[in-house]
């Protein structure tokens, strides 16, 4: 049995202008184009009456924002059984409070696993499992309604008025509208199950069937009441259900044998069946009497309904062979055929093999009996893999429907391609561990990944009448080592000190692309044959112009003798995008430190990452020295205000786009290193807690992302997506990120 209490700080918050610092910016970026006026009679505005010259009004909204948070665990589980039968019953409870405001999980687990053996030669069980979370939020992501983006409110304006009730008046919608007036809440409820048995059919050899299935039921309901933000009628119900299954048949026989008690021969073979479907439904009213109604049926008028289903299905055969002699040789060999419903019919199955091997040097007559070295194994794998995630009909030729004036209608959607088939990986390993003294161990191993046929929406003409069309296209080469230290440092009665190092290192390169190799260009980013996947594709910033507050550009043009033009340029027209960064770290570490003395424990694990950057693309709009009325960072008050004056931040001109435009000005850097996991325990003597009936009692604080180090300037330097299987990808952004919560928590651990 465990419990645990937390509380939670977010790690870092940005820092911000307050009211002074906020108008007398706005102010001089007024002047400097000749347009004081309409800045202050915005600022008029946005105070609603109060008064902004003197700082009357300072809000900062970024602290209403975030929050304490709090998290509640408790756990328990039992486990028995005789010769013939096994049970395990578990069940947990988490509460917990997030660090953004307005968002909160409830959530309960319970699992059942039983397992009889009926006969000597059959065994059959079922695994049970069950959850239901509670998820309320404000709003969606991405949307001026959410509190994280409400740093963009000027400090100038009023939370709430004195009544109490949200402002209106603000620049953007006041997120503590949606709070006062919506809800929206979320309940997943989760069944997971398995039956299995298993027949023994001669000695060694034996059949298993199990049944796998999953049932995820989801329900959402959003009610905004009459003073939402954006309503246009007296107030609106949105309600939506989800209902997903899967289900999975697998059958096989297993084979195990030890010949002269030096072969030690494994053989598997079967089949696999994956069935997937989804059901979605949705429907809202509007037009409510009063905000006392939250449901469907509140509403004078159902104004809207969707409905949508889909599937997919995978089957697969496989074989697996596993060799030992003596337990120094060692070999591994399997084989798939997998087959998927989201490919074209010409190219639905795949077939992928994989070997490796070992060699256990330490089991040699001439390494035996070395107390030194007293491990050494040599190892290599080569193997193919497959990717099918797209779309489930991603293959079809599809047609959506399209009515008007109460008439249906179709219109072509998606192109076809029944040549669509697997993206394929082929990966090889070679590797050594060693082991000396019985205290240290040491693992060594390089990879090669080559990826060919990547999955991709290829964009088409606009003639074709589709937007798209899914291809394989393109390959891709990631290759690094992977190093692991681990040590017994020290090793008396009472005190134990152990180690664990490990790094990584991963360069993902574009070996080639379709159309002769043609660049696949988004926003900012570029896949370009011979540079990393999806790399930051960007004008480069060269600061301010000295004598006039400019921004400044580098060209990167070609001269005519074929030389690149590094001159620098106040027009942005006029420079030319080069590729400025990596997305994905090159370079990944972890240290884990555990110790024991008597009956405390201390562990602690830092982590880090080196070589990615990340693109704030809110810069635009936060970090523009009052090129909007947006509150901006604490930096651009370094901004240019003299000719002479040496900064990276441009002259502060309203409305005048001078360096707000898309550049490595918002690139930066995300190296970090940062203290993942601390953890200190304190278990009680033996004879004492058996006294009171336990076996064992342990109590302790944990610190979750205690410290970071990091010179990246925005709330996480882990705030990336990874979206390279679809077109147009979008990674390494960072759009008004939350931070990650920093966590204390105190517990204790019951074993009886």
């Amino acid at each position: 049995m465990n419990f645990s209490q937390g509380v939670s700080e977010a790690t870092h918050k940005k820092k911000w202008l307050n009211a002074k610092q906020y108008v007398e910016l706005l102010q001089e970026a007024g002047r400097n184009v000749d347009d004081l006026e309409s800045v202050e009679d915005e600022l008029e505005y946005l105070s609603q009456g109060t008064d902004w010259r003197n700082g009357e009004v300072n809000t900062d909204w970024q602290d209403i924002a975030l929050r304490t948070g709090y998290t509640t665990d408790a756990d328990f589980s039992v486990s028995g059984g005789d010769d013939k039968t096994k049970y395990f019953f578990s069940g947990a409870y988490n509460n917990t409070t997030g660090i953004v405001d307005s968002n909160d999980l409830e959530r309960i687990t319970a699992r059942s696993n039983v397992s009889h053996k009926v006969s000597d030669r059959f065994t059959a069980g079922m695994n049970i499992g069950f959850s239901r979370s509670v998820i309320n939020r404000v709003q969606d992501d991405n949307s001026f309604s959410t509190p994280l983006q409400s740093v963009a409110q000027a400090p100038i304006s009023q939370a709430r008025l004195e009544d109490g009730t949200p402002n209106p008046n603000t620049e953007y919608v006041n997120y503590l509208l949606a709070k006062d007036n919506t809800s929206w809440e979320t309940i997943m409820r989760r069944v997971t199950g398995k039956v299995f048995g298993e027949l023994k059919i001669v000695n060694g050899l034996k059949f298993n069937s199990d049944f796998s299935y999953d049932l995820l039921t989801q329900t959402e309901d959003y009610w905004q009441g009459k003073d939402a933000p954006f309503m246009a009628t007296d107030g609106a119900v949105y309600a939506s259900s989800v209902n997903t299954e899967n289900y999975v048949f697998s059958n096989y026989f297993t084979y195990d044998k030890t010949f002269a008690e030096k072969h030690v021969l494994n053989l598997v073979a079967g089949m696999e069946f994956n069935k997937y479907n989804r059901r979605y439904q949705d429907v809202n009213s509007i037009y409510f009497p009063n905000d006392d109604f939250h449901t469907i049926d509140g509403g004078a008028e159902v104004n809207e309904g969707h409905g949508s289903e889909t599937d997919y299905a995978f089957v697969s055969q496989f074989g697996r062979l596993n060799y030992s002699f003596a337990g120094k040789y060692l070999f591994k060999a399997s084989v798939r055929r997998d087959g998927s419903s989201r490919f074209g019919k010409n190219e639905r199955f795949g077939v992928f093999p994989a070997f490796s091997a070992g060699w256990v040097m330490s089991q040699e007559s001439f390494l035996k009996d070395n107390t030194v070295l007293t491990y050494l194994k040599l190892k290599g794998s080569w193997g193919k893999l497959g990717n099918a995630e797209i779309g489930n009909f991603a293959s079809r030729q599809l047609y959506r429907p399209n009515p008007y004036n109460l008439k249906s209608g179709l219109t072509f959607d998606q192109a076809g391609n029944n040549d669509l088939t697997w993206e394929k990986s082929t990966q090889t390993d070679f590797g050594v561990e060693v082991g000396f003294l019985n205290k240290i161990t040491f693992e060594a191993d390089y990879y090669q990944k080559d990826t060919d046929g990547l999955l991709f929406e290829v964009p088409l003409p606009l003639s074709s009448g589709a937007a798209f069309v899914n291809k394989n296209i393109g390959k891709i080469r990631s290759n690094g080592f992977e190093f692991t230290l681990n040590t017994k440092n020290i090793e008396t009665q009472d005190f134990r000190w152990n180690t664990s190092f490990n790094l990584t290192t991963n360069e993902s390169k574009v070996k080639s692309l379709p159309n002769n190799n043609t660049d696949i260009i988004s926003d900012y980013t570029i896949n370009r044959t011979g540079e990393n996947i999806s790399s930051f594709y960007l004008v480069e910033y060269a600061g301010v112009d000295p004598a006039n507050g400019d921004a400044l550009f580098v060209k990167n043009t070609a001269n005519a003798d074929g030389s690149i033009d590094k001159s620098t340029t106040n027009d942005y027209s006029e420079a030319k995008r080069i590729i400025a960064g990596n997305p994905f770290p090159t370079l990944m570490a972890g240290l884990t430190n555990t110790m024991t003395y008597k009956g405390f424990d201390f562990t602690f694990t830092f982590q880090g990452e080196w070589g990615a950057s990340i693109y704030n693309s809110a810069g635009l709009y936060q970090s523009t020295a009052a090129d909007y009325f947006d509150n901006q960072t604490l930096d651009q008050l370094n901004r240019w205000q003299n000719p002479g004056d040496i900064t990276n931040v441009p002259q502060a001109r309203f409305g005048g786009s001078n360096g707000t435009q898309e550049s490595t000005r918002y690139l930066d850097k995300s190296d970090f290193v940062r203290l993942r996991n601390l953890t200190i325990g304190y278990s009680l003597p033996k004879e004492t807690v058996n006294k009171a009936g336990m076996s064992s009692l342990r109590v302790y604080l944990t610190a979750v992302n205690l410290l970071t180090f990091t010179g990246y300037e925005g709330t996480d330097p882990e705030a990336r997506r990874d979206d390279i299987t679809k077109g147009s990808p979008r990674v390494g952004e960072d759009f008004y990120s939350a931070p990650p919560a920093k966590t204390f928590a105190m517990g204790v651990n019951i074993n009886f």
